[in-house]
């Protein structure tokens, strides 16, 4: 893949990660609400954003988010057709503190994390709720209005780093 880079996450984003995997959550399929939520988000977001620009829709209004599985491979994916993400917006969104809210989850963890599934959507980090249940996690993604040279690539497996890359993605929503 062009354009490949292996980035370290921020150390709260290290530590939220730790903390997910290892012993936040009792309740562990939490981490599809978040997920689905987040692709939920996205549509909603391209939708306020078509108000203004209906080309972000690329000839196809009809927004959708898609739960879907492989047995054999042992993968789920989540997949809409929404705002999606740039290169530096997966960066930012992804692999740092400033946009997701993490710093401000961690602060507000107390001993009592049955509170967790309330405090993991008012903060923004329900994506990193995935490395609860996953040893790999994937997004491919590209901002509306792009063209599909400028899709991006970022994985990760939860252990202090992820990878960042340039791919062809064509707007679809599987």
């Amino acid at each position: 893949m062009k354009g490949q880079e292996t980035r370290g996450f921020q150390s709260e984003v290290k530590q939220l990660l730790h903390l997910m995997i290892h012993s936040l959550y009792s309740n562990k399929e939490i981490f599809l609400r978040e997920l689905i939520s987040n692709a939920s988000d996205a549509a909603d977001k391209l939708r306020f954003r078509a108000l203004s620009n209906p080309d972000l829709y690329e000839g196809d209004g009809e927004l959708r988010v898609r739960v879907s599985f492989d047995k054999d491979k042992r993968t789920l994916t989540i997949s809409d057709n929404g705002v999606g993400m740039t290169r530096d917006e997966v960066i930012d969104h992804l692999g740092t503190i400033a946009k997701s809210g993490t710093k401000s989850f961690l602060e507000s963890l107390g001993s009592d994390q049955a509170k967790d599934s309330q405090l993991i959507g008012q903060f923004g980090v329900g994506f990193y709720s995935a490395f609860i249940v996953a040893d790999k996690v994937t997004v491919r993604t590209r901002a509306a209005g792009e063209k599909p040279e400028n899709g991006v690539f970022w994985e990760s497996a939860g252990e202090g780093e992820y990878t960042v890359a340039d791919i062809t993605k064509e707007r679809s929503w599987y």
